[in-house]
């Protein structure tokens, strides 16, 4: 957590040599200049029934470099670094906010509606009214 709220202001604004141990961003123009993101709402996972982290909006980075496979070992392997980055935003707009204030290229995928379905019970099976007749 923040020291103070003045460090944490500080560092917010990109006041340059606000944090000795990182470099400071400097937002307006971008870091990675070949650097897209998608932002986007997670779907639900689905081997659970619960809707646990679908809220929120993700900014996560295209790939800019391709994967290469070490010669040794075999495994797949990318000098792109930002292809390990999700950032985690509450809203669309402060995701939005943040790639226009960071100079990053973004493009914003809406999440697709859910199919609400009836809900339906064992017995109905075995109702007089059936619309369906039996099939065995």
């Amino acid at each position: 957590m923040w020291r103070s709220l003045v460090a944490h202001l500080v560092w917010d604004q990109g006041v340059v040599g606000s944090n000795p141990i990182a470099p400071t961003i400097i937002f307006g123009a971008c870091q990675y200049p070949m650097s897209s993101a998608r932002i986007f709402q997670p779907s639900k996972d689905a081997s659970q029934s619960g809707l646990a982290r679908t809220k929120t909006w993700l900014l996560e980075f295209d790939q800019t470099s391709p994967r290469e496979t070490d010669p040794l070992m075999g495994w797949v392997g990318s000098s792109d670094m930002l292809q390990q980055v999700r950032l985690e935003f509450d809203t669309k707009e402060e995701a939005v906010a943040y790639a226009k204030r960071a100079g990053i290229a973004y493009r914003v995928e809406e999440p697709h509606k859910p199919i609400m379905r009836k809900g339906l019970s064992y017995s109905d099976n075995f109702k007089f009214n059936r619309t369906a007749p039996w099939t065995h």
